[in-house]
């Protein structure tokens, strides 16, 4: 028996390696997403750990700590030099700055020291040296890409004051990972008097400390808590470093298991495919199977050799998976990086292959293979003996039935997840009813799949009307033969497309209800804004913007961060108070935005039920009573709107200025004509930024679409394996035709038609999958939208048809791409060997 199945195996050789290319993806996938999760995990880990790099101890500010928001005392920079032990010591901080562009406009910068110990600089140095003098300075390799910077060119910075500071640039650097670096601004390094300089009253978040040779961490974390007293966290390297890496830990984890979502549909439509192939297979075989029983096999035999097929299948295909999951992981690497990830544009490409990796991509490429066996190994063995003597086996008929126990089974999945699709929608919390109605969505797909030859001969007699031709409608018959065939090899690009689908119409109707909010929240015309957050726009330029031409109205915008003991945030922002309702008409859910007075507060709906505060409630904020005379719906606003007036009186200093001044056209006014007015009032600020609606959409759109083209690219290689399975359908019913092909030369059908009922074929088989996948995708899309809306904030669903539609071409075009090589095979098979074949 053994000789048997090695003989089969070198016989069938290019018949298993094509099979063998589905499984490969979807292990390509799967290792891929492991090498990445660990690449991204040590990338991650090297950037964050960077910032406790031979650091013994740190000390940071907590809750009791004196003075907190004023940060460390600068003093005590000192007096932990001072302290037994150590060997050296240095602040670390971040100061905002304005970093002039060769256009003369600012971007927002963060500026720290270059600390004065080697040891504990938390950045590597890529090209020059560091600066130290107080005219020089290094920036990231980022910011000197971004802002076509390079060693050697002049660097100008604004103070508070907007005065401006120069400096040469000395070096480059790389930088580490945290949460203030990683926040998108620029980033540049100066010497400490420089830093002083351009920022004289900047505040201490952490000092760092090295011990001397012979002095342990706890050690020097004793001394250092001695000599500043009690109100400060001092941590030890270790402590700091495992602190830091918990940071991570998480974001690197939903990485991996939002990569290994995809990977296990990549999986199922894998293994679909090659349930399919081996079920065609094991047809074709029939009397090769049924002369093995005459011979005297048994039925135990001719199981273990069709799965014996299998596990040489996963092993050829874990192999080739293997490799293709290197080249997958520095792809998304690629990718990755270059839409900021960590470690920047120049984080090294890492391929870390652990025995999990490995074990797991043969693992999954076996185990895949072997289930998807199993059941036409099983019914391998039911091929009598008698079989045999047949000259042309009839295979269709246990293919074409559909069972009673998968119909009854197919219900009471879809009843499951019918139960699960209602308790995700009655959840409140959008999280916990994206979850459950997402994973209902899957139960009710999977009822759908159990499905499929009831509805897919209905969808292929549809399109069959529409057919002309012998050809067609020779294809639409061949399609709708065996319809537990045809549904399995449509099932994965179905699968596929149903989940591209549904993320595009919830990225669509994200996209529209986005758009609506930006148009209903700023009827205004234009927003002049402030590029840096340390620089507002000056008071005066509200004066000056009012004085252009055409310009009807300008309304500052003030945030105001104050206290409540009722709430937990109590951050509002004011406007004009006849601006308030016009300019800024937020959706109202109680009272009124009209008139809205001084001490007086239009509340976030959602924050005034979890405070039980109602319209004519007093809530008291940085000890003002303001009063509740309005519910808005909108959450854009923080806590809530109150007047300008009154977010000024809550401030603890007078505001230097506007983060954002909306501005109002007079109506009938050339937006052209209007933009250049404002464009050179614009001009005389090196912080003001001029935007509109369209660009704010524009901007948010732009988002969309990124996180769209890479799971679209995911989603991508669980298509791209559906289509090989078509085509793999296709050559082995090639094969399986041969007779009945030669039957139709003969009858008169030319090689061309003989093409073009292939090609149809093909079509047919793609568009029933990719159409009930979309019409799956809209419905379950439908769903997600229904689910993650709440009274606060409602999703308009919307289904982007352009899209759909490119969706649609592309699958048709793939299947005839598909068709293209098992049509040809047929059209060159010669009509007297066809007729000959038994």
């Amino acid at each position: 028996m053994l000789k048997t199945i090695l003989a089969g195996l070198r016989a069938r050789t290019a018949r298993l390696v094509l099979s063998s290319i589905a499984i490969a993806l979807g292990v390509a996938f799967v290792t891929g997403t492991l090498v990445l999760g660990d690449a991204v995990g040590e990338q991650t880990r090297d950037n964050f750990a960077r910032s406790a790099r031979n650091v013994d101890a740190a000390v940071h500010t907590t809750e009791n700590s004196p003075n907190r928001e004023d940060g460390i005392p600068a003093g005590f920079l000192q007096k932990i030099r001072s302290t037994p032990g150590v060997e050296g010591a240095d602040s670390r901080e971040f100061g905002s700055a304005a970093l002039l562009s060769g256009e003369g406009k600012a971007r927002n910068a963060l500026v720290q020291p270059l600390p004065t110990t080697e040891k504990l600089r938390d950045f590597n140095l890529k090209d020059g040296r560091y600066p130290a003098k107080a005219d020089e300075a290094a920036v990231d390799t980022k910011t000197a890409q971004v802002a076509k910077l390079k060693v050697g060119d002049k660097l100008k910075l604004l103070d508070q004051d907007n005065t401006e500071h120069a400096y040469t640039i000395v070096g480059t650097y790389q930088q580490g990972a945290s949460s203030i670096s990683m926040s998108g601004s620029d980033h540049v390094v100066l010497s400490p008097d420089g830093l002083r300089a351009l920022i004289p009253d900047q505040k201490i978040y952490e000092i760092v400390a090295v011990a001397k040779s012979g002095v342990t961490q706890q050690q020097l974390v004793d001394n250092i808590t001695k000599a500043i007293g009690a109100g400060y966290q001092v941590q030890t390297g270790e402590q700091l470093t495992e602190a830091t890496l918990a940071q991570v830990g998480d974001a690197a984890t939903e990485i991996k298991t939002f990569l290994l979502a995809f990977a296990a549909i990549s999986l199922v439509v894998a293994g679909m495919v090659i349930y399919n192939t081996f079920t065609i297979l094991v047809a074709q075989r029939t009397k090769e199977l049924a002369l093995l029983r005459c011979v005297g096999a048994e039925r135990g035999q001719v199981f273990r050799s069709v799965l014996a097929e299998a596990v040489f299948m996963g092993l050829a295909a874990s192999v080739l998976g293997l490799l293709g999951g290197i080249g997958v992981s520095a792809l998304l690497q690629t990718f990755i990086s270059t839409v900021g990830g960590p470690g920047g544009e120049d984080a090294p490409i890492r391929l870390p292959i652990s025995w999990v990796t490995i074990v797991a991509g043969f693992g999954v490429g076996v185990v895949v293979t072997v289930l998807s066996a199993v059941l036409p190994a099983r019914r391998a063995t039911r091929v009598a003996p008698v079989a045999a003597l047949r000259s042309q086996p009839d295979s269709s008929d246990d293919v074409a039935r559909t069972g009673k126990v998968r119909i009854v089974a197919a219900t009471l999945i879809a009843l499951l997840g019918a139960a699960g699709v209602y308790f995700g929608l009655r959840q409140e919390k959008e999280e916990p009813a994206l979850f459950i109605t997402g994973g209902a969505t899957m139960v009710l797909l999977f009822a759908v799949l159990l499905l499929g030859p009831l509805y897919v001969p209905l969808v292929n007699r549809l399109f069959g009307k529409a057919l002309r031709g012998v050809p067609a409608k020779l294809a639409s018959a061949n399609a709708g033969r065996n319809p537990k065939r045809t549904a399995a090899t449509t099932a994965a690009l179905m699968i596929g497309v149903t989940i591209v689908a549904m993320v595009t119409v919830v990225a669509g109707s994200g996209r529209a209800t986005m758009n609506e909010k930006v148009d209903a929240r700023f009827p205004a015309d234009y927003e002049v804004t402030s590029n840096v957050y340390s620089q507002p726009l000056q008071k005066k330029f509200v004066d000056e913007l009012s004085k252009v031409n055409n310009v009807e109205k300008v309304a500052p915008e003030l945030t105001a961060y104050g206290e409540s003991p009722k709430l937990q945030y109590a951050d509002v922002i004011g406007y004009p108070s006849d601006a308030i309702g016009t300019l800024v008409r937020p959706e109202v859910a109680a009272g009124t935005l009209t008139g809205l007075k001084d001490n007086e507060l239009a509340m976030r709906e959602k924050e005034a039920k979890e405070a039980g505060l109602t319209v004519g409630s007093t809530v008291p904020i940085s000890g003002k009573d303001i009063k509740v005379v309005a519910l808005i719906k909108d959450n854009s606003y923080g806590t809530g709107i109150v007047t300008l007036a009154t977010a000024e009186s809550l401030l603890k200093e007078p505001s230097k200025g506007y983060q954002k001044m909306l501005v109002k056209l007079a109506p009938g006014t050339d937006i052209t004509v209007a933009r250049a007015d404002l464009e050179r009032v614009i001009a005389t600020s090196p912080v003001a930024v001029l935007n509109s609606a369209a660009e704010t959409k524009a901007e948010l759109n732009a988002q969309i679409d990124q996180i769209l083209l890479f799971i679209w690219a995911l989603v991508g290689l669980a298509l791209i394996i559906a289509l090989f399975g078509i085509a793999n359908t296709l050559t082995l019913s090639v094969l399986e035709r041969t007779r009945e092909s030669a039957l139709l030369r003969a009858l008169g059908l030319t090689r061309g038609q003989l093409r073009q009922m292939l090609v149809v074929e093909s079509i047919l088989m793609a568009l029933i999958g990719a159409v009930v996948g979309v019409l799956l995708g809209a419905g379950f899309g439908w769903l997600l939208v229904e689910a993650i809306s709440n009274s606060e904030f409602q999703i308009s669903f919307s289904i982007p048809f352009g899209q759909i539609g490119v969706m649609l071409g592309l699958a048709v075009v793939a299947a005839v791409i598909a068709a293209a090589l098992p049509a040809r095979r047929a059209a060159r098979n010669s009509v007297v060997a066809g007729m000959a074949e038994a």
